[in-house]
């Protein structure tokens, strides 16, 4: 059996787009006809541009190989160019095609992917969800809305959820760390009193940032929030100061969590040994893929931390996730996205059950994807999958950033 065959699919969600303005899945065939479906999260680089890239990876390091050599593939992609260091792009393009390659195994052997990576440890996964609006919210009100908030908590309760991961603390900029305003630390405070009050004690609360405050901002930030007792404070200060995020850590009482903008374990090691993060959150069609992504959850047993895949893309990540979180014995919880689009490009194979997802029984990843949804709804656009501002923190107006790929207002 080896790799013969790669197809690559840009496909956009509709309206609202959570999980990005596009998704990049690979589909590798076997010279015996065996299918396997991975995503890449790189997201340095446009698609197009991310396309070359992939098939680059694949012809260069992967092509007539056989799918169940993912350690030498990976030794060839990460050593690349006389590298032997993460490259975000590289990395990201073999990640995907990766996890399609244990996608291939599980088919080809008959089981579900968890199996071939120590097998159950987790009979299900716990999920959790970001906080988005509901049905009578109005989009734009609903990001500064501490009220519409705390709605959208109770309903993820009702649901099942255990759960909920918002981020009321202003905008992220390509200016690196900036002191808060003081506006952003009180509707911070706001949020999290709200959201406390409306889930009691059902739901540990998940407080999201995304790298862009200094390391006395953060720490000012992380202590006004405290008294609500945040499960974590996430990516506090830039994901490459990692010294500084340990500061944090020890100046606050919340658990720092931090991970999504990493690669490989060279970039994992650090923070477990500097103590910078207590939660790690790999995002797998970044991290290396699902080989990778066992090594540093087993790195991080040794410094007694715990692994919370995240998640800001398409389902057939997800599923990747779901599969390491049933194998790992630190699961904390996953990250999940509930929308239409992500339940009908696999056909629903993977579900969210009163807060959990049971672990797959279906050979491979447990999906097929809907190519022809898939292709029905191409990325026309010319922005990246997420960004970041360029306007710094507003001290006067106040802040209302909605995140790197604002939806379209209704």
């Amino acid at each position: 059996m080896r790799l013969q065959d790669l197809e690559i699919i840009v496909t956009a969600p509709p309206a609202p787009g959570w999980g990005g303005r596009y998704w990049i899945l690979v589909k590798l065939t076997t010279d015996d006809g065996i299918t396997g479906w991975g995503e890449c999260y790189a997201a340095s680089v446009g698609p197009a541009a991310m396309d070359a890239v992939i098939r680059d990876v694949f012809a260069r390091h992967m092509a007539g190989e056989s799918p169940e050599n993912v350690e030498l593939m990976f030794r060839r992609a990460y050593s690349a160019g006389f590298t032997q260091r993460p490259d975000l792009t590289v990395i990201g393009a073999f990640s995907g095609l990766e996890i399609a390659c244990w996608d291939i195994l599980g088919k080809a052997r008959d089981r579900p992917v968890w199996a071939l990576l120590g097998g159950r440890t987790n009979a299900r996964v716990r999920a959790y969800s970001y906080l988005y609006p509901l049905a009578r919210h109005r989009m734009a009100d609903f990001w500064t809305s501490p009220a519409m908030a705390a709605e959208s908590a109770a309903d993820c309760v009702a649901r099942g959820y255990t759960a909920v991961k918002f981020d009321p603390a202003g905008p992220y900029t390509i200016r690196g760390g900036h002191m808060p305003a003081m506006s952003d630390i009180s509707q911070s405070v706001a949020f999290c009193r709200a959201v406390r009050e409306a889930v009691g004690d059902r739901a540990d609360l998940l407080f999201g940032t995304h790298g862009q405050f200094t390391t006395a901002g953060a720490i000012r930030l992380g202590r006004a929030i405290a008294p609500y007792d945040p499960l974590w404070f996430e990516e506090p200060v830039p994901p490459d100061t990692t010294g500084q995020m340990a500061r944090v850590a020890q100046a606050c009482p919340i658990p720092v969590a931090t991970g999504e903008r990493l690669s490989t374990k060279a970039e994992f090691a650090p923070v477990l040994r500097e103590g910078a993060a207590a939660i790690l959150q790999p995002a797998l069609g970044r991290a290396g893929g699902l080989w990778e992504t066992r090594k540093i959850a087993a790195m991080a047993e040794v410094y007694n931390a715990q692994v919370a895949p995240h998640l800001y893309a398409g389902p057939v990540e997800w599923a990747a996730n779901i599969h390491l979180s049933v194998a790992i014995p630190n699961l904390l919880m996953a990250e999940t996205i509930e929308t239409p689009f992500h339940r009908d490009l696999i056909g629903g194979a993977i579900a969210v059950e009163d807060g959990f997802v049971p672990a797959p029984e279906t050979p491979g990843l447990g999906i097929e994807v809907d190519e022809a949804l898939a292709r029905a709804h191409p990325y026309t656009g010319d922005g990246l999958h997420l960004e970041m501002q360029e306007a710094p923190c507003d001290y006067v107006h106040g802040n209302a950033f909605q995140g790197g790929a604002p939806p379209e207002e209704k």
